[in-house]
């Protein structure tokens, strides 16, 4: 099941994505958006009459985190390398505030104080429901779902600050979208996804999700050994290698095989 939340020009809602992906991840001609009675993370899956042309509506954020964004960081080797680095004895985690989240369709700020803004394109998972110290085994009970996900980084600042918070933390460095796949469980990346980012039509990261250095339960036993994790909870589970720089104007899309494609284009305020 595909689950958006879109906007017809009123308040935000929820609906359901109906149709198949055509070779490109985008909805068919036969998709429609079946709304919803609110939030599924609140309120489950209650479907109402009333249906939309897919044309007729702009996506949004399929989620907007209570509390945080969890990222990975060089969960791949290959990007570990490219970034001269080792891969982590344990899974390197650190937080990109709820703030940064926009949807498919908006535009990735350029902020003054970078001159080297990269795209990261990733897997996504949205966290279901409240838990705590959850066994790798048991982590498909506390998954919604995933989508697609930008990790946007001003590069050099996260070189002259060490730590990434200002670096990884701007508005609308966290695009997400076009939508949540509740239909797939973790074994479906372990077995590999492809995981592609395209800048102005041209591949630049080509990678699979089978080669992550840590696979998505073990990713969150770890994390909820630690913190909390509430329902819409986002984490992302790092980047394949590839990543490089984006220039006002430049339009980039991140695709992975079965959940479809994020698009979002460069600008300034």
């Amino acid at each position: 099941m595909r689950i958006v939340r879109f906007t017809t020009g009123d308040e935000p809602a929820y609906g359901v994505l109906t149709g198949e992906l055509d070779e490109y991840g985008q909805p068919d001609e036969d998709a429609r958006i079946v709304a919803l009675a609110g939030d599924p993370l609140y309120v489950g899956i209650k479907l109402l009459e009333q249906e939309h042309e897919v044309t007729d509506v702009r996506l949004l954020a399929p989620v907007l985190p209570r509390s945080k964004v969890v990222a990975i960081g060089k969960n791949y080797a290959a990007h570990a390398a490219e970034m001269a680095s080792d891969v982590p004895e344990e899974p390197l985690m650190f937080l990109k505030p709820n703030t940064s989240v926009i949807g498919p369709g908006d535009t990735v700020i350029y902020p003054p104080q970078t001159q080297e803004l990269h795209y990261e394109g990733e897997l996504a998972v949205v966290i279901g429901r409240i838990c705590r110290d959850v066994p790798a085994e048991q982590a498909t009970d506390v998954i919604h779902g995933y989508t697609i996900a930008n990790d946007v980084t001003a590069r050099d600042l996260q070189r002259k600050d060490v730590q990434f918070t200002r670096s990884k933390g701007f508005d609308t460095f966290c695009p997400l979208g076009p939508w949540i796949e509740t239909d797939l469980d973790p074994h479906a990346f372990s077995e590999g996804r492809k995981v592609q980012t395209f800048l102005n039509g041209d591949v630049v990261q080509d990678g699979t999700t089978k080669d992550m250095v840590f696979d998505i339960p073990t990713l969150i036993a770890h994390i909820s050994s630690v913190m909390t994790l509430l329902p819409g909870d986002v984490i992302l589970t790092g980047t394949p290698e590839g990543v490089g720089p984006m220039q006002v104007g430049d339009e980039v899309e991140v695709a992975i095989e079965g959940l479809g494609t994020l698009t979002n284009k460069v600008g300034r305020r």
